[in-house]
């Protein structure tokens, strides 16, 4: 029903000479004819946008899309229908990658990026399948204590030819490619299996926190997954963290099983499992939404704990958070701390954990069982040197 009214949306908006058709999932065509002025391009490309941005209601419900539009010129982006079709994909990817609703006219350098996404996305699908993908913790600290209150996990893909590859460069690729739900899959089952190894080792339990991706929320049944695996591994769902970013948790999207994504979170919550808004403060940041939701930690994004000894807006935003978050029973981890300055300035504003390089950083599961004593992380003796560069802000 959402395809058929995204459809005629579409024809509504372009002259009857032109062709519009559908090339599979949620992906369609438009084919203008005698296109003199490339001002005419920019404004059917804007009047789809316009149409495709207002809800559709489906069954009583209403659903919000976005669009990325990608254009190729005939003859100067391709002479043949194939040519034409790669080039205006790639000016598609790149229009999602600037935040979509918006369009893009293709250029020689998309070619070259889409022709790298692919690469990456076969060199990915093999990774699944030959173990290159591992599972890395960072710990999360106390700070008045400096024990070990939660542990991080963090995916990693080796390479056999180029080493460790960043999540920036794969995490989009997989989401785009489907493979984020394998990946996510992939991730909770590694975790369960440390979970159990430790155990069996003598470890004492620690709440382990897990990223999980908008994309993953939306095309997989996420709770019934994790409630089959805790069952499995007979891990108490209430230790593990999941990390949503705001988009994922606020955003008014439904999964391919007709569930919101409230209300899955709101199942998540069922099984016991806990909630953190990731990397807050860089997306709706929604007070409202604080009050509705129920959330247990905000993570404080690593852009505005950076500057934060030297910034005076940095310093009022992560305290206004730190009081904000305190009132509402919320607590709070600051993210990406590499000096003292800043662990000491959090301290002073009611910080409670925070994690970072200055603690340590993200290690395979057989280095990370030195987490799991109840011992405090020592952090080494002061340097002078680094004391008076921190000070500054260097």
């Amino acid at each position: 029903k959402l395809l058929k009214v995204v459809a005629q949306r579409i024809r509504s908006t372009v002259r009857p000479e032109d062709v519009v058709v559908r090339m599979g999932g949620d992906e369609f065509i438009v084919v203008m004819k005698s296109t003199k002025r490339a001002e005419q391009i920019h404004e059917v490309a804007g009047r789809i946008n316009e149409a495709l941005s207002a809800a559709v209601i489906v069954d009583g419900r209403p659903l919000v899309t976005s669009v990325s539009i990608g254009v190729s010129l005939c003859p100067r982006d391709g002479e043949n229908m194939g040519e034409l079709l790669r080039h205006s994909d790639a000016a598609m990817y790149e229009a999602k990658d600037r935040g979509r609703n918006n369009f893009q006219l293709f250029s020689p350098a998309m070619d070259r990026r889409l022709k790298e996404r692919i690469a990456i996305e076969a060199s990915l699908r093999t990774a699944l399948q030959t173990r290159q993908l591992d599972v890395h913790y960072q710990p999360i600290v106390d700070i008045q204590s400096h024990r070990v209150v939660a542990l991080e996990s963090l995916l990693r893909w080796r390479h056999p030819n180029d080493g460790f590859v960043p999540p920036g460069r794969f995490i989009a690729v997989a989401e785009e490619a489907g493979l984020i739900v394998p990946i996510g899959e992939f991730v909770l089952q590694r975790v369960m299996e440390h979970v159990v190894q430790w155990r069996e080792a003598k470890c004492a339990p620690m709440p382990i926190a897990i990223n999980i991706s908008a994309v993953q929320l939306q095309r997989s049944d996420l709770p019934a997954t994790i409630s089959k695996l805790t069952k499995q591994y007979g891990v108490d769902p209430a230790m593990l963290q999941l990390e949503l970013t705001e988009t994922a948790v606020f955003e008014r999207r439904e999964s391919r099983t007709g569930e919101s994504n409230e209300d899955a979170v709101a199942r998540l919550r069922e099984l016991g499992v806990r909630i953190a808004i990731d990397d807050f403060g860089t997306g709706y940041s929604s007070l409202s939404y604080l009050k509705r939701w129920r959330v247990d930690y905000l993570k404080i994004d690593r852009s505005f704990v950076r500057d934060l000894v030297t910034d005076l807006s940095d310093l009022a935003i992560v305290g206004a958070i730190i009081a904000m978050a305190r009132h509402l029973n919320i607590q709070v981890v600051a993210e990406g701390i590499e000096g003292f300055q800043q662990l000491e300035k959090l301290r002073q504003l009611g910080c409670p954990y925070a994690q970072g390089f200055l603690f340590a950083e993200p290690a395979p599961e057989q280095q990370c069982r030195r987490y799991l004593t109840g011992a405090p992380l020592g952090l080494g003796e002061r340097d002078p040197l680094l004391e008076a560069l921190e000070a500054t802000g260097t």
